[in-house]
């Protein structure tokens, strides 16, 4: 395990317990842009970093019964909290880094990724990673539950121009990794670009 990964690792498994008590009012935000991926019936999808799980109930309620949701976290304490809070249930939970996934090329139509990308240590050939496993013409949402701006206060930081979320970055950022921008918001209440897999 590199360094990454260590330092990923203990910085969510202390937090892992308590992680969704902090942010108890997430849900309708996770819901809301897990609808903007416009997933139907039977659609396969990882919710890449998924934490403690709480996209898995939209993602579930959206692509249902006969639907196929995976969400992968490199925090072993964060799917054991996934699995307390009865997520488990919503999706396969698999203990695997998003930078080698073990799924086949072209397996899955849509990634959500929550918070993912600030914790890439290589985002573009990570976010190749992520559109080896998705169709051409699938999807990919990065999200955030809150804004840059407003995420940077509640951190007592500055937003700094070389910002992976910032439009002008993450654009060619997603271009230069398999993915085009279709869409993109930065707001007090949320962040979230959508992407389609070129192909």
């Amino acid at each position: 395990m590199n360094d990454d990964h260590t330092h990923v690792r203990e910085f969510f498994g202390a937090r892992a317990a308590d992680w969704d008590s902090r942010f108890p009012d997430d849900g309708p935000a996770y819901a809301a842009a897990v609808a903007e991926l416009a997933l139907r019936a039977g659609d396969r999808v990882l919710d890449a970093g998924c934490g403690t799980g709480r996209a898995l109930p939209p993602l579930r309620a959206a692509v249902g019964p006969s639907g196929v949701v995976v969400g992968a976290d490199l925090t072993p304490a964060m799917l054991e909290a996934a699995v307390r809070a009865g997520r488990g249930r919503d999706g396969c939970l698999l203990l695997a880094d998003v930078a080698a996934l073990p799924l086949r090329s072209e397996s899955l139509d849509a990634v959500f990724a929550a918070g993912l990308i600030a914790h890439l240590p290589q985002p573009e050939a990570n976010l190749r990673e992520l559109a080896r496993v998705v169709r051409p013409g699938g999807t990919l949402a990065l999200f955030h539950p809150i804004g840059r701006a407003a995420l940077a206060a509640r951190q007592g930081r500055q937003i700094t121009p070389d910002d992976l979320r910032a439009e002008p970055n993450l654009r060619p950022l997603l271009a230069r990794s398999g993915w085009r921008m279709t869409s993109y918001a930065d707001e007090d209440a949320r962040f979230l670009a959508l992407a389609v897999r070129e192909g």
